[in-house]
């Protein structure tokens, strides 16, 4: 296996065009487990942790967005101000792994991975996020709706390398919640993120269907709740997103039990959000 190191994404971007079959590796924290099981073994890796352009985020107050580098590690977004600005991404950033795991894990792993279990993917989803792609051509930008186009799969072109998020400094309550076979330490069998933005509310369910799925259904019954004055019936929030779900049977989980779980999921960050 050849590792190259790169410096700046100029280099970066380069190497990837000579070889558009190398693995781009960030933290590695999911690579290095399927090639500790013998599942992967790339012969070309391209290392981004020594790309400073890709380890910086930025917070614009006039224009109300934020921009998170793709290297930025998730142990920077648990606290300070990124976790002021985006406190669901705060409360996703914590469920990631052990300390160790979220020292090394990125936004750009998760989507570069793709998979609808990844932890940041709902909040990316709830909050429209703009995905930055750059190559030897040139940049781009997608919606997350966009980029996630199956399970581990996206629309990012070979030669290209995600530089960064950006999306809008939270304006409302936002949380995310998930459920695992265990407390800690685990990959999801349901998760959600609510956001309660002034103009509409958000909610974007992960591991229960192929791509992250927001719930424009229960969005649309919950802005005209909120237009009313007050939210009748938490509950009823839930089973709409969890009727919007579309989960399967696997190793981890039951479909029932996901569908289940999303409707408790989704009423208990109602629940969080509304005013007491």
């Amino acid at each position: 296996m050849t590792v190259h190191t790169p410096t700046s994404l100029r280099e970066a971007t380069a190497r990837l065009a000579e070889d558009p079959d190398a693995h781009l590796l960030t933290g590695g924290t999911d690579l290095m487990v399927e090639v500790n099981f013998n599942h992967r073994r790339p012969e070309t890796v391209v290392s981004l942790r020594r790309v400073k352009e890709l380890n910086e985020w930025h917070l614009d107050s006039s224009a109300g967005r934020v921009f998170i580098g793709a290297g930025v590690p998730f142990a920077d977004m648990e606290r300070g101000e990124l976790a002021a600005a985006l406190p669901a991404l705060a409360e996703a950033a914590r469920t990631v792994g052990s300390p160790q795991i979220r020292a090394a894990g990125t936004l750009g792993g998760n989507l570069g991975t793709c998979s609808p279990a990844g932890d940041s993917l709902p909040v990316l989803a709830a909050m429209d996020a703009e995905i930055h792609l750059v190559s030897v051509d040139g940049e781009r930008t997608l919606r997350f709706a966009e980029f996630m186009t199956g399970p581990k799969r996206n629309a990012k072109h070979p030669t290209e390398i995600i530089s960064g998020v950006s999306m809008p400094i939270a304006r409302g309550w936002q949380g995310y919640a998930k459920v695992g076979v265990r407390n800690a330490m685990v990959i999801s069998v349901a998760s959600a993120c609510l956001a309660l933005e002034p103009d509409s509310p958000r909610l974007a369910l992960g591991s229960v269907g192929p791509v992250i799925i927001r719930c424009t259904g229960a969005e649309s019954w919950l802005a005209e709740q909120l237009a009313g004055g007050s939210v009748a019936d938490t509950a009823a929030f839930g089973a709409m997103a969890a009727a919007e779900s579309r989960p399967i049977d696997d190793h981890r989980s039951t479909a029932a039990y996901r569908r289940h779980a999303i409707s408790v999921l989704a009423t208990r960050l109602l629940e969080r959000g509304l005013p007491r």
